[in-house]
Protein backbone atom coordinates (compact mmCIF):
# COMPACT_ATOMS: atom_id res chain seq x y z
CA UNK A 1 0.00 0.00 0.00
CA UNK A 2 1.60 3.54 -1.15
CA UNK A 3 2.05 6.19 1.37
CA UNK A 4 -1.12 8.18 -0.01
CA UNK A 5 -3.71 5.35 0.82
CA UNK A 6 -1.95 4.46 3.94
CA UNK A 7 -2.50 8.05 5.19
CA UNK A 8 -6.17 8.06 4.01
CA UNK A 9 -7.03 5.32 6.27
CA UNK A 10 -5.93 7.56 8.88
CA UNK A 11 -8.44 10.41 7.59
CA UNK A 12 -11.02 8.44 7.17
CA UNK A 13 -11.08 8.10 11.15
CA UNK A 14 -11.22 11.99 11.71
CA UNK A 15 -12.92 13.34 8.48
CA UNK A 16 -15.79 12.11 7.04
CA UNK A 17 -15.11 10.68 3.62
CA UNK A 18 -11.55 11.28 4.06
CA UNK A 19 -11.60 14.81 2.59
CA UNK A 20 -13.72 17.27 1.72
CA UNK A 21 -14.64 17.17 -1.72
CA UNK A 22 -15.71 14.29 -3.12
CA UNK A 23 -14.58 14.41 -6.80
CA UNK A 24 -10.97 14.53 -5.44
CA UNK A 25 -11.68 11.26 -3.90
CA UNK A 26 -9.65 7.64 -4.81
CA UNK A 27 -12.54 5.79 -4.91
CA UNK A 28 -13.44 8.19 -8.24
CA UNK A 29 -10.33 7.11 -9.80
CA UNK A 30 -8.56 3.91 -8.59
CA UNK A 31 -9.81 2.60 -5.34
CA UNK A 32 -7.34 1.77 -2.86
CA UNK A 33 -4.35 2.42 -5.53
CA UNK A 34 -4.66 6.19 -6.09
CA UNK A 35 -1.55 8.04 -4.48
CA UNK A 36 -4.48 9.90 -2.84
CA UNK A 37 -2.51 12.90 -1.41
CA UNK A 38 0.72 15.31 -3.51
CA UNK A 39 4.02 16.66 -1.76
CA UNK A 40 4.58 19.21 -4.66
CA UNK A 41 2.74 19.84 -7.72
CA UNK A 42 4.09 22.08 -10.38
CA UNK A 43 3.01 22.79 -14.00
CA UNK A 44 1.15 19.35 -14.87
CA UNK A 45 3.32 17.12 -13.17
CA UNK A 46 2.48 16.19 -9.39
CA UNK A 47 4.85 14.51 -7.07
CA UNK A 48 3.11 11.74 -4.57
CA UNK A 49 4.34 10.70 -0.94
CA UNK A 50 6.35 8.09 -2.05
CA UNK A 51 8.30 10.99 -4.64
CA UNK A 52 6.59 9.24 -8.14
CA UNK A 53 6.21 11.55 -10.46
CA UNK A 54 3.20 11.93 -12.70
CA UNK A 55 1.81 13.92 -15.40
CA UNK A 56 -1.58 15.03 -14.53
CA UNK A 57 -3.78 14.04 -17.38
CA UNK A 58 -6.69 13.64 -14.57
CA UNK A 59 -8.60 16.74 -14.39
CA UNK A 60 -5.62 19.58 -13.25
CA UNK A 61 -7.04 20.52 -9.95
CA UNK A 62 -10.71 19.05 -11.10
CA UNK A 63 -10.42 21.86 -14.13
CA UNK A 64 -9.21 24.98 -11.91
CA UNK A 65 -5.75 25.25 -12.54
CA UNK A 66 -5.93 26.21 -16.46
CA UNK A 67 -2.63 27.88 -16.42
CA UNK A 68 -0.48 24.53 -14.43
CA UNK A 69 -0.31 24.62 -11.05
CA UNK A 70 2.26 26.89 -8.96
CA UNK A 71 2.58 29.13 -12.05
CA UNK A 72 5.44 31.54 -11.67
CA UNK A 73 3.63 34.68 -12.78
CA UNK A 74 0.77 34.17 -10.39
CA UNK A 75 2.93 33.25 -7.43
CA UNK A 76 4.92 36.22 -7.78
CA UNK A 77 1.58 38.40 -7.74
CA UNK A 78 0.30 37.06 -4.76
CA UNK A 79 4.01 37.02 -2.46
CA UNK A 80 3.38 40.98 -3.13
CA UNK A 81 0.15 40.77 -1.70
CA UNK A 82 1.03 38.80 0.99
CA UNK A 83 3.95 41.01 2.30
CA UNK A 84 1.34 44.39 1.89
CA UNK A 85 -0.99 42.04 4.13
CA UNK A 86 -3.98 39.85 2.71
CA UNK A 87 -6.36 40.69 5.23
CA UNK A 88 -7.19 44.32 6.99
CA UNK A 89 -10.13 46.23 8.86
CA UNK A 90 -10.30 48.18 5.48
CA UNK A 91 -11.08 46.85 1.79
CA UNK A 92 -8.55 45.77 -0.68
CA UNK A 93 -8.42 48.15 -3.85
CA UNK A 94 -7.92 45.13 -5.91
CA UNK A 95 -11.53 44.00 -5.29
CA UNK A 96 -12.68 47.24 -7.46
CA UNK A 97 -10.63 46.44 -9.65
CA UNK A 98 -11.63 42.98 -11.01
CA UNK A 99 -14.76 44.21 -10.75
CA UNK A 100 -14.43 46.28 -13.87
CA UNK A 101 -12.30 43.93 -15.49
CA UNK A 102 -15.07 41.69 -15.45
CA UNK A 103 -17.89 44.15 -16.48
CA UNK A 104 -15.11 45.10 -18.91
CA UNK A 105 -15.48 41.96 -20.57
CA UNK A 106 -19.15 40.83 -20.24
CA UNK A 107 -20.71 44.29 -22.03
CA UNK A 108 -24.63 43.15 -21.11
CA UNK A 109 -23.63 43.12 -17.34
CA UNK A 110 -23.16 45.97 -14.37
CA UNK A 111 -22.55 44.54 -11.17
CA UNK A 112 -20.36 42.03 -9.83
CA UNK A 113 -20.11 40.63 -6.27
CA UNK A 114 -17.22 37.99 -5.54
CA UNK A 115 -17.30 34.59 -3.34
CA UNK A 116 -14.52 32.38 -2.22
CA UNK A 117 -16.27 28.71 -4.32
CA UNK A 118 -18.16 28.36 -7.04
CA UNK A 119 -20.67 26.55 -4.90
CA UNK A 120 -21.00 29.80 -2.97
CA UNK A 121 -21.51 31.88 -6.54
CA UNK A 122 -24.37 29.79 -7.39
CA UNK A 123 -26.38 30.09 -4.07
CA UNK A 124 -25.22 33.99 -3.82
CA UNK A 125 -26.89 34.20 -7.52
CA UNK A 126 -29.79 31.93 -6.31
CA UNK A 127 -30.49 34.37 -3.16
CA UNK A 128 -30.23 37.25 -5.76
CA UNK A 129 -32.59 36.18 -8.35
CA UNK A 130 -34.88 35.49 -5.73
CA UNK A 131 -34.87 38.92 -4.37
CA UNK A 132 -35.08 40.42 -7.55
CA UNK A 133 -38.15 38.28 -8.74
CA UNK A 134 -40.01 37.20 -5.62
CA UNK A 135 -40.58 34.01 -6.85
CA UNK A 136 -39.31 31.09 -5.13
CA UNK A 137 -39.12 28.24 -7.91
CA UNK A 138 -36.43 26.99 -10.15
CA UNK A 139 -36.32 25.42 -13.43
CA UNK A 140 -32.51 24.16 -13.72
CA UNK A 141 -30.50 22.59 -16.38
CA UNK A 142 -26.77 20.53 -15.54
CA UNK A 143 -24.82 20.06 -12.57
CA UNK A 144 -24.86 23.12 -9.93
CA UNK A 145 -23.57 21.93 -6.30
CA UNK A 146 -24.53 20.44 -3.16
CA UNK A 147 -27.01 23.22 -2.19
CA UNK A 148 -30.56 22.08 -0.65
CA UNK A 149 -32.41 23.55 -3.54
CA UNK A 150 -30.37 21.34 -5.94
CA UNK A 151 -30.94 18.11 -4.05
CA UNK A 152 -34.54 18.68 -2.90
CA UNK A 153 -35.21 17.66 -6.77
CA UNK A 154 -34.88 14.06 -6.22
CA UNK A 155 -38.23 14.63 -3.39
CA UNK A 156 -40.67 13.72 -5.49
CA UNK A 157 -38.46 11.25 -8.16
CA UNK A 158 -35.25 10.12 -6.75
CA UNK A 159 -34.17 9.85 -10.40
CA UNK A 160 -34.51 13.35 -11.29
CA UNK A 161 -30.92 14.16 -11.57
CA UNK A 162 -29.66 11.15 -12.94
CA UNK A 163 -29.97 12.76 -16.22
CA UNK A 164 -28.08 15.97 -14.67
CA UNK A 165 -24.53 14.52 -14.38
CA UNK A 166 -25.28 12.79 -11.14
CA UNK A 167 -27.42 10.05 -10.68
CA UNK A 168 -28.46 7.92 -7.22
CA UNK A 169 -28.27 11.35 -4.79
CA UNK A 170 -30.38 11.29 -1.94
CA UNK A 171 -32.41 13.99 0.17
CA UNK A 172 -31.20 13.61 3.44
CA UNK A 173 -30.76 16.26 5.26
CA UNK A 174 -32.69 18.77 2.94
CA UNK A 175 -35.36 20.68 4.28
CA UNK A 176 -39.20 19.40 3.05
CA UNK A 177 -39.79 23.20 2.48
CA UNK A 178 -37.86 22.90 -0.99
CA UNK A 179 -40.24 20.07 -1.98
CA UNK A 180 -42.09 20.91 -5.28
CA UNK A 181 -39.89 23.97 -5.95
CA UNK A 182 -37.06 22.78 -7.95
CA UNK A 183 -38.03 21.70 -11.54
CA UNK A 184 -35.57 20.20 -13.67
CA UNK A 185 -35.19 20.44 -17.90
CA UNK A 186 -33.36 18.40 -20.30
CA UNK A 187 -30.69 20.09 -22.35
CA UNK A 188 -31.42 20.91 -25.79
CA UNK A 189 -35.00 19.73 -24.62
CA UNK A 190 -36.89 23.20 -25.46
CA UNK A 191 -40.35 21.38 -24.58
CA UNK A 192 -39.23 19.77 -21.83
CA UNK A 193 -38.95 23.32 -20.14
CA UNK A 194 -41.81 24.89 -22.30
CA UNK A 195 -43.80 21.94 -20.23
CA UNK A 196 -42.64 23.40 -17.20
CA UNK A 197 -43.99 27.30 -17.90
CA UNK A 198 -47.26 25.85 -19.18
CA UNK A 199 -48.57 24.56 -15.72
CA UNK A 200 -50.68 27.21 -13.90
CA UNK A 201 -49.15 28.94 -10.99
CA UNK A 202 -45.55 27.54 -11.39
CA UNK A 203 -44.02 30.55 -9.89
CA UNK A 204 -40.60 30.39 -11.78
CA UNK A 205 -38.42 33.12 -11.23
CA UNK A 206 -35.44 31.45 -11.55
CA UNK A 207 -33.41 29.15 -15.24
CA UNK A 208 -30.59 28.60 -13.91
CA UNK A 209 -28.37 25.81 -16.25
CA UNK A 210 -25.15 25.21 -17.13
CA UNK A 211 -24.61 26.86 -21.14
CA UNK A 212 -22.92 24.05 -22.14
CA UNK A 213 -20.83 20.43 -20.54
CA UNK A 214 -20.99 17.38 -23.04
CA UNK A 215 -22.57 18.86 -25.92
CA UNK A 216 -23.21 21.77 -27.83
CA UNK A 217 -26.61 23.72 -28.12
CA UNK A 218 -28.42 22.96 -31.34
CA UNK A 219 -31.30 24.30 -33.08
CA UNK A 220 -30.86 27.45 -31.01
CA UNK A 221 -31.44 26.21 -27.75
CA UNK A 222 -30.30 28.67 -25.52
CA UNK A 223 -31.92 31.52 -27.33
CA UNK A 224 -35.13 29.90 -27.09
CA UNK A 225 -34.01 29.45 -23.46
CA UNK A 226 -33.67 33.16 -23.15
CA UNK A 227 -36.82 33.70 -24.84
CA UNK A 228 -39.04 31.49 -22.29
CA UNK A 229 -37.19 33.48 -19.56
CA UNK A 230 -37.88 37.09 -20.62
CA UNK A 231 -41.77 36.05 -21.65
CA UNK A 232 -42.21 35.24 -18.23
CA UNK A 233 -40.40 37.57 -16.35
CA UNK A 234 -37.76 35.03 -15.11
CA UNK A 235 -33.98 35.52 -14.39
CA UNK A 236 -31.90 33.69 -16.77
CA UNK A 237 -28.30 32.28 -14.92
CA UNK A 238 -25.30 30.82 -16.51
CA UNK A 239 -23.37 28.87 -14.61
CA UNK A 240 -20.00 28.86 -15.80
CA UNK A 241 -17.97 27.66 -12.79
CA UNK A 242 -16.87 25.04 -14.96
CA UNK A 243 -17.04 26.17 -18.24
CA UNK A 244 -15.85 29.55 -17.99
CA UNK A 245 -12.58 31.20 -19.45
CA UNK A 246 -11.60 27.66 -21.11
CA UNK A 247 -12.90 27.71 -24.53
CA UNK A 248 -13.76 30.77 -24.80
CA UNK A 249 -11.98 34.24 -22.91
CA UNK A 250 -14.72 35.48 -20.31
CA UNK A 251 -16.82 32.19 -21.21
CA UNK A 252 -18.77 29.87 -23.26
CA UNK A 253 -22.02 32.62 -23.41
CA UNK A 254 -20.35 35.55 -25.08
CA UNK A 255 -18.86 32.54 -28.15
CA UNK A 256 -22.23 30.99 -28.55
CA UNK A 257 -23.53 34.96 -28.22
CA UNK A 258 -26.46 34.65 -25.41
CA UNK A 259 -26.07 36.41 -23.41
CA UNK A 260 -28.16 35.79 -19.50
CA UNK A 261 -29.32 38.34 -16.55
CA UNK A 262 -26.40 36.65 -14.13
CA UNK A 263 -23.52 35.08 -14.86
CA UNK A 264 -21.22 32.84 -12.70
CA UNK A 265 -17.16 31.48 -12.67
CA UNK A 266 -15.09 30.06 -10.38
CA UNK A 267 -12.52 27.19 -10.93
CA UNK A 268 -9.93 28.88 -13.89
CA UNK A 269 -10.16 32.50 -13.34
CA UNK A 270 -8.22 32.29 -10.02
CA UNK A 271 -5.84 29.24 -11.54
CA UNK A 272 -6.90 27.27 -8.66
CA UNK A 273 -6.53 30.06 -5.35
CA UNK A 274 -10.11 30.61 -4.01
CA UNK A 275 -12.34 33.42 -5.66
CA UNK A 276 -15.64 32.80 -7.81
CA UNK A 277 -17.76 35.79 -9.21
CA UNK A 278 -21.47 36.64 -9.83
CA UNK A 279 -21.83 39.29 -12.41
CA UNK A 280 -25.47 40.48 -13.85
CA UNK A 281 -27.48 43.24 -14.78
CA UNK A 282 -27.03 46.42 -12.84
CA UNK A 283 -30.77 46.09 -11.25
CA UNK A 284 -30.89 43.32 -10.29
CA UNK A 285 -27.69 42.72 -8.99
CA UNK A 286 -28.20 45.88 -6.90
CA UNK A 287 -30.91 43.59 -5.34
CA UNK A 288 -28.26 42.11 -3.01
CA UNK A 289 -28.48 45.40 -0.98
CA UNK A 290 -31.83 44.49 0.05
CA UNK A 291 -30.55 41.20 1.62
CA UNK A 292 -28.12 39.63 3.35
CA UNK A 293 -25.30 38.37 1.56
CA UNK A 294 -22.31 38.84 3.62
CA UNK A 295 -18.80 37.17 4.29
CA UNK A 296 -15.61 37.96 6.10
CA UNK A 297 -13.11 35.65 3.81
CA UNK A 298 -14.89 37.09 0.54
CA UNK A 299 -12.84 40.06 1.49
CA UNK A 300 -9.40 38.18 1.54
CA UNK A 301 -7.25 40.17 -1.30
CA UNK A 302 -5.63 37.12 -2.26
CA UNK A 303 -8.49 35.85 -4.76
CA UNK A 304 -8.74 39.21 -6.32
CA UNK A 305 -4.91 39.43 -7.03
CA UNK A 306 -5.25 35.72 -8.03
CA UNK A 307 -7.94 36.53 -10.48
CA UNK A 308 -6.29 39.70 -12.36
CA UNK A 309 -3.26 38.02 -12.73
CA UNK A 310 -4.95 34.77 -14.40
CA UNK A 311 -7.24 36.98 -16.84
CA UNK A 312 -3.94 38.70 -17.52
CA UNK A 313 -2.08 35.77 -18.58
CA UNK A 314 -5.19 34.01 -20.36
CA UNK A 315 -5.95 37.31 -22.11
CA UNK A 316 -1.95 37.80 -23.34
CA UNK A 317 -1.05 34.02 -24.87
CA UNK A 318 -5.21 33.81 -26.04
CA UNK A 319 -4.70 30.59 -23.77
CA UNK A 320 -8.09 29.56 -24.72
CA UNK A 321 -7.01 28.77 -28.38
CA UNK A 322 -4.04 26.90 -27.08
CA UNK A 323 -5.90 24.40 -24.84
CA UNK A 324 -8.78 23.81 -26.87
CA UNK A 325 -6.06 22.92 -29.49
CA UNK A 326 -4.84 20.14 -27.10
CA UNK A 327 -7.79 18.98 -26.09
CA UNK A 328 -8.67 18.70 -30.16
CA UNK A 329 -6.04 16.88 -30.64
CA UNK A 330 -6.26 14.93 -27.43
CA UNK A 331 -10.06 14.00 -28.83
CA UNK A 332 -8.09 12.90 -32.45
CA UNK A 333 -5.59 10.33 -30.79
CA UNK A 334 -8.06 9.08 -28.39
CA UNK A 335 -10.24 8.40 -32.22
CA UNK A 336 -7.39 7.27 -34.01
CA UNK A 337 -5.75 4.91 -31.43
CA UNK A 338 -9.40 3.21 -30.94
CA UNK A 339 -9.82 2.39 -34.46
CA UNK A 340 -5.95 1.03 -34.14
CA UNK A 341 -7.02 -1.42 -31.63
CA UNK A 342 -10.74 -1.95 -32.69
CA UNK A 343 -11.73 -0.55 -29.37
CA UNK A 344 -15.13 1.35 -29.07
CA UNK A 345 -15.39 4.55 -27.68
CA UNK A 346 -17.31 7.57 -27.36
CA UNK A 347 -16.46 11.09 -26.69
CA UNK A 348 -17.84 14.55 -25.62
CA UNK A 349 -17.34 17.80 -23.55
CA UNK A 350 -15.98 20.92 -24.52
CA UNK A 351 -12.95 21.28 -26.61
CA UNK A 352 -10.71 22.29 -23.42
CA UNK A 353 -12.70 19.31 -21.19
CA UNK A 354 -12.75 16.62 -23.55
CA UNK A 355 -14.64 12.82 -22.12
CA UNK A 356 -13.66 9.80 -22.85
CA UNK A 357 -16.35 6.95 -22.67
CA UNK A 358 -16.00 2.80 -23.14
CA UNK A 359 -18.95 1.56 -25.43
CA UNK A 360 -19.57 -1.36 -23.58
CA UNK A 361 -21.93 -2.48 -21.01
CA UNK A 362 -18.64 -2.29 -18.28
CA UNK A 363 -17.56 1.04 -19.07
CA UNK A 364 -16.66 1.47 -15.18
CA UNK A 365 -14.51 -1.49 -15.20
CA UNK A 366 -12.54 -0.57 -18.01
CA UNK A 367 -11.89 2.80 -17.22
CA UNK A 368 -10.75 1.83 -13.81
CA UNK A 369 -8.40 -0.34 -16.03
CA UNK A 370 -7.27 2.13 -18.29
CA UNK A 371 -6.40 4.48 -15.05
CA UNK A 372 -4.52 1.48 -13.22
CA UNK A 373 -2.49 1.14 -16.55
CA UNK A 374 -1.64 4.20 -17.21
CA UNK A 375 -0.99 4.83 -13.33
CA UNK A 376 2.22 2.39 -13.57
CA UNK A 377 3.29 4.40 -16.98
CA UNK A 378 2.98 8.00 -14.50
CA UNK A 379 -0.08 9.57 -15.79
CA UNK A 380 -2.62 10.33 -13.74
CA UNK A 381 -5.45 9.41 -16.09
CA UNK A 382 -9.58 8.41 -16.08
CA UNK A 383 -12.43 9.60 -18.15
CA UNK A 384 -11.72 13.23 -18.51
CA UNK A 385 -8.67 15.83 -19.02
CA UNK A 386 -8.65 19.30 -18.35
CA UNK A 387 -6.14 20.76 -20.88
CA UNK A 388 -3.99 23.07 -19.59
CA UNK A 389 -1.05 25.72 -20.52
CA UNK A 390 1.14 23.82 -18.87
CA UNK A 391 0.89 21.00 -21.36
CA UNK A 392 2.71 20.77 -24.70
CA UNK A 393 2.67 19.07 -27.93
CA UNK A 394 5.66 16.59 -26.41
CA UNK A 395 4.05 15.76 -23.21
CA UNK A 396 0.73 15.18 -25.26
CA UNK A 397 2.49 12.87 -27.50
CA UNK A 398 4.38 10.93 -25.00
CA UNK A 399 0.44 10.30 -23.24
CA UNK A 400 -1.25 8.93 -26.28
CA UNK A 401 1.88 6.99 -26.96
CA UNK A 402 0.84 4.91 -23.47
CA UNK A 403 -2.52 5.58 -24.14
CA UNK A 404 -1.78 3.24 -27.60
CA UNK A 405 -0.35 0.72 -25.42
CA UNK A 406 -3.09 0.22 -22.68
CA UNK A 407 -5.83 0.42 -25.60
CA UNK A 408 -3.53 -2.43 -27.21
CA UNK A 409 -4.10 -4.33 -23.52
CA UNK A 410 -7.71 -3.43 -23.42
CA UNK A 411 -8.17 -4.48 -26.85
CA UNK A 412 -7.22 -8.55 -25.73
CA UNK A 413 -9.20 -8.08 -22.49
CA UNK A 414 -12.26 -7.40 -24.22
CA UNK A 415 -11.60 -10.53 -26.10
CA UNK A 416 -10.71 -12.73 -23.02
CA UNK A 417 -13.68 -11.16 -21.21
CA UNK A 418 -11.63 -9.96 -18.24
CA UNK A 419 -9.67 -7.19 -16.92
CA UNK A 420 -7.05 -8.03 -14.30
CA UNK A 421 -7.74 -5.30 -11.82
CA UNK A 422 -5.85 -4.96 -8.57
CA UNK A 423 -8.36 -3.44 -6.67
CA UNK A 424 -12.28 -2.51 -6.75
CA UNK A 425 -13.91 -0.97 -9.73
CA UNK A 426 -14.16 2.86 -9.34
CA UNK A 427 -16.87 4.72 -8.40
CA UNK A 428 -19.55 6.24 -10.82
CA UNK A 429 -20.11 9.55 -10.49
CA UNK A 430 -21.58 10.16 -7.12
CA UNK A 431 -22.31 6.92 -5.77
CA UNK A 432 -20.30 6.41 -2.79
CA UNK A 433 -22.71 8.93 -1.13
CA UNK A 434 -25.74 6.50 -1.38
CA UNK A 435 -23.86 3.02 -1.53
Amino acid sequence: MNKGQKLLKRAKKIIPGGNQLLSKRSEMFLPGLWPAYYKKAKGCKVWDLNNKVYFDFAGMGVTSCVLGYSNEDINKALIGGLKNGSMCTLNATEEIDLAKELIGIHKWSGMAKFCKSGGEACMVAIRIARAYTNKNNIAFCGYHGWHDWYLATNMNNSKNLDKQLLPGLKTKGVSNSFKDSIKPFMYNDINSLKKIFKKKNNNIGIIIMEPMRGVKPKHNFLRQVKSIAKKNKAILIFDEITSGFKDNYGGLHLKLKVDPDIAIFGKSIGNGYPISAIIGKKEIMQVAQETFISSTMWTDRLGFIAAKATLKKLKQFKINTIISNYGNKIKKGWINISKKNKVKISISGQDAIPYLKFDYPNNLEILTYFTQEMLKKGFLAGGQVATSFAYNDKIINKYLKEVDKVFSKIKVCLKNGKFPLKGEIKHSTFKRLTG
